[in-house]
Parts: C-alpha cells; sequence; structure tokens
C-alpha cells in the first residue's frame, strides 16, 4: 500500500529530532517492510510531504505514532493513477 503522509513539525526540528526519525525509518525498513519512497521539505500550511510503501495500514499507523511526539500529520492512501483509471465505469 502507498501513503502520502502530510506532517506539520510540533516544534523546530532540531539534528537530534532527524537522527531519531531516521532511526525509525531504518528499523521500521527491516522489521516492518516499510519502505521510504520520497520526503519532501515543504513551503506552505504542511512542512513535509512523505510517501512511503508499507504492508498494511495498520504499519504505516504504527509509523506514524512513533513520531507523534514531534509531528502531527494526516495520511492519504495513494492509488497509482493507472490502476485508478481502470476503476471507472
Amino acid at each position: 500500500m502507498l501513503f502520502v503522509t502530510l506532517v506539520k513539525f510540533r516544534k523546530k526540528p532540531t539534528k537530534e529530532m532527524i537522527a531519531q526519525n531516521l532511526s525509525f525509518a531504518e528499523m521500521e525498513a527491516k522489521k516492518e517492510g516499510i519502505k521510504n519512497i520520497a520526503t519532501y521539505w515543504t513551503i506552505g500550511r504542511y512542512d513535509a510531504v512523505v510517501i512511503t510503501e508499507a504492508p498494511d495500514e495498520k504499519a504505516h499507523m504504527r509509523s506514524v505514532l512513533r513520531r507523534g511526539d514531534f509531528l502531527s500529520s494526516q495520511s492519504l492512501v495513494g492509488i497509482p493513477a493507472e490502476e485508478a483509471r481502470r476503476l471507472v465505469e
């Protein structure tokens, strides 16, 4: 499953916070099969957009909950456009 996550930092990012997030990502890749496709820091309503692939919504939710101390987020399920077009009747 693909997830597009819109992120707002709860506090000013620090090098330690970034290192902890990268540590979580490495552990999740090995333990839970979550793959980070892309991460973009953004200007505007959200501070970052993260695109990940996870085995299921529960794995993705665990990933987001681990980061709850330093960010709030909104996650969307992503369906590739080619697949979505096949669903149109």
